[in-house]
């Protein structure tokens, strides 16, 4: 007899209605109701950025131990860039729980509105943006000045596949928590649904494009610029899985370009707000409004995914 079940390889994209889960809404309004609840999505988003906070600290600490205690190795390592990358990875759980315990929403409902992960949309959005969204930061590494300093065999090696594993897992991480958890948070707090959108991808975007200390007017706008272009992303496509692959390029090939270059990923970690940018800075954010803008116009006739209609009163709401 042939097993006809569905596997998480070969799934399809089709939309789960889920429990406690409004029917017909758009990605930032799924905690919305007739409450605005602002002083719970107040407390929601200070457990967000302290848990954020406290998984950096205890990772990045033991980190630096394990390299001081055990390896006798100081500076920037391997080991604390895992670390980090680690920490931000945990906010998806955390964000899923966090999500459940303070509104009710079943943990899958963070990935998208269809109720699930939508591996077809990863899928063509890595094809349809990836390259194009590579070859533009590695161009923009042939355009600034690089300071190289010695790496070993090591290093190098384990900076690799670091970037391939654990930098993705971070990057969806920072996508969980703010282009899902944070956007939810603040898309809710207004009766309007185009308002809560706009509020929901302008505040979290600035926070998030702050908390990266740097301002230096052409970083400070190619955060703003990317971040705001996720969060666009997310809204138009009811879901995180585009603004993961267009994070996780960016992200990955400024890593893995980094180590390749030979370049003090340490010091200008701890130097960000002392780096001054140029205006080759923001040829990645040129690159990002455009797949914006054809996400949108992708998008121009249906307007942003919505939820699942409930088909049944067995999956009604309570």
């Amino acid at each position: 007899m042939t097993n006809t079940a569905p596997n998480w390889l070969l799934q399809t994209d089709e939309p789960v209605p889920s429990p406690r889960v409004p029917s017909g809404v758009e990605y930032h309004r799924v905690y919305a109701g007739e409450k605005r609840r602002i002083l719970r999505g107040i407390l929601a988003i200070i457990l967000l950025v302290v848990g954020m906070a406290v998984f950096a600290q205890l990772f990045v600490v033991g980190a630096r131990l394990v390299d001081t205690e055990l390896l006798g190795r100081s500076g920037f390592t391997p080991l604390q860039q895992a670390a980090g990358a680690l920490s931000l990875a945990l906010l998806i759980p955390y964000c899923m729980l966090l999500q459940r315990l303070l509104y009710g929403v079943p943990f899958r409902s963070m990935h998208s509105v269809a109720g699930r992960f939508r591996y077809g949309v990863l899928g063509r959005a890595l094809l349809a943006f990836g390259p194009v969204l590579l070859l533009v930061v590695a161009f923009g590494f042939l355009l600034g000045p690089v300071d190289q300093v010695p790496w070993s065999t090591f290093d190098l090696v384990a900076y690799f596949v670091i970037g391939m594993l654990l930098t993705p897992l971070a990057a969806a991480g920072e996508e969980y928590g703010f282009r899902g958890f944070m956007f939810r948070i603040i898309g809710g707090w207004t009766r309007d649904a185009r308002l809560g959108a706009v509020i929901g991808i302008v505040i979290p975007t600035v926070l998030f494009s702050l908390f990266h200390g740097s301002l230096d007017p052409y970083i400070l706008t190619s955060y703003l610029v990317l971040f705001g272009s996720l969060a666009i992303v997310t809204w138009r496509t009811g879901g995180l899985e585009t603004a993961i692959v267009l994070h996780v390029v960016y992200n990955v090939a400024a890593l893995v370009l980094s180590t390749t270059l030979h370049i003090d990923l340490g010091g200008a970690l701890n130097s960000r707000g002392e780096i001054a940018g140029s205006v080759t800075t923001l040829i990645p954010g040129a690159v990002l409004i455009l797949i914006t803008a054809v996400v949108w116009w992708i998008t121009r006739r249906t307007g942003p995914a919505r939820t699942p209609a409930l088909n049944s009163s067995a999956d009604r709401p309570s």
